[in-house]
């Protein structure tokens, strides 16, 4: 099989609360770019991932292709170690490297790479010239069926539904069965109802296999639609990982709150702190304007960085009474910009804020630049980040 055999030497791995599965993928790669900018880029990624979908989420330039790069073989990391269901592919101290064409790796780029003069079913079969004949017809029955394309075997690419080739696309990989499969954004084209539904086959016939499936993307919503775990890499590093609710909702890199959208960062000092209501005092630069953030075990006088989504924030257009908030803060409007059917208010409280609001609501409320509002901030909206290095 071409495998270097080795023990297993002892390296700095993750250890997830799953690392004995033996389906599960473990990484640490590192690998240095000298030419792709004037400082370079380094790799430098250590994660596990288990059965399941994991959405490895970055900005572009993150990191994230050459990961699936490393994992499938294809970039060969200066130092590091990579193991797929109890199976060594990649060490470099022991002088393992498992060529790509026996990791049992399935991988599906951003543009399907499908042979336009192949049929739906010779595209499928093309991964399984070893085996024998009646296998490969059992194989590609059945995976035709799972992602609903058996009657499509006979068209051709070209005459079939981008969502159509999507699911052929993934047809072609996993008709191998392969032991991890990387997904490099293959959905970033189609629209969120037919991602869906093929996210919904696919996890479907994950059930019964249990492989690991890390997912490619710089889509937000995509990481809480589709994702059931989240690897956020900035700068080729590791900066986040967990549940998409507790890693995007809320952040706690100022990184990770940039990539997940929020809109509002804001340099601060403690003030105070009011343990007996459960609060502190921030005072945001450069001016006097306080907010009222959850307390943590930061001292009076330490810098902080506040972060708040604009959806989070309220607006009125006359002064609130009687809420449970304990952030109300007058303002003026400065300005609109309006995009995807939202429309982003800016609102200068001495600190100039962003705020989420449909068109309807900017109707309704008659909001013009230079008008008196108030915005309304819960406590629990207001978070906390540690600052983002350099």
């Amino acid at each position: 099989m071409g495998v270097i055999q080795s023990e297993n030497r002892p390296l700095p791995m993750p250890q997830p609360d799953n690392a004995n599965d033996p389906a599960a993928l473990e990484v640490f790669a590192r690998k240095l770019y000298r030419n792709r900018t004037a400082s370079g880029f380094a790799l430098d990624i250590r994660f596990a991932v288990p059965p399941g979908i994991t959405i490895l989420f970055g900005s572009s330039g993150a990191g994230k292709t050459t990961t699936l790069a490393c994992i499938a073989g294809l970039v060969r990391p200066d130092e590091g170690r990579i193991r797929l269901a109890g199976r060594v592919l990649f060490d470099s101290g022991e002088g393992t490297d498992i060529d790509v064409s026996r990791r049992s790796v399935g991988y599906v780029f951003q543009d399907l790479a499908l042979f336009p003069h192949l049929t739906v079913e010779r595209n499928v079969r093309y991964g399984l010239r070893r085996i024998e004949e009646s296998e490969r017809e059992k194989r590609v029955g059945e995976i035709l069926e799972s992602f609903r394309i058996a009657s499509l075997r006979s068209s051709l690419p070209g005459e079939i539904s981008g969502g159509e080739r999507q699911r052929v696309a993934l047809a072609r990989a996993l008709v191998t069965r392969p032991a991890v499969l990387l997904l490099d954004e293959p959905l970033s084209a189609l629209d969120a109802a037919t991602k869906g539904r093929i996210v919904d086959d696919l996890r479907a016939w994950n059930r019964a296999q249990r492989i690991p499936i890390l997912y490619v993307t710089h889509s937000r919503e995509e990481v809480f639609a589709l994702g059931e775990r989240v690897l956020v890499l900035e700068r080729g590093r590791v900066v986040a990982e967990g549940l998409p609710q507790d890693v995007l909702g809320a952040p706690r890199e100022e990184t990770v709150a940039q990539l997940a959208g929020f809109e509002n960062i804001f340099d601060a000092r403690v003030a105070a702190v009011h343990e007996d209501t459960g609060t502190m005092t921030c005072r945001l630069a450069p001016g006097a304007l306080d907010l009222e953030v959850p307390l943590t075990r930061i001292e009076p006088g330490s810098i902080v960085r506040v972060g708040i989504r604009a959806g989070d924030i309220l607006l009125a257009t006359e002064e609130p009474r009687g809420l449970s908030a304990r952030n109300v803060l007058r303002g003026a409007l400065t300005g609109f910009e309006e995009k995807d059917f939202r429309v982003l208010a800016r609102v200068d409280c001495g600190a100039t804020f962003c705020v989420l609001l449909t068109p309807g609501a900017r109707r309704s409320l008659g909001l013009v630049a230079g008008q008196a509002v108030w915005l309304i901030v819960k406590t629990h909206s207001c978070h906390l980040l540690r600052l983002a290095e350099g």
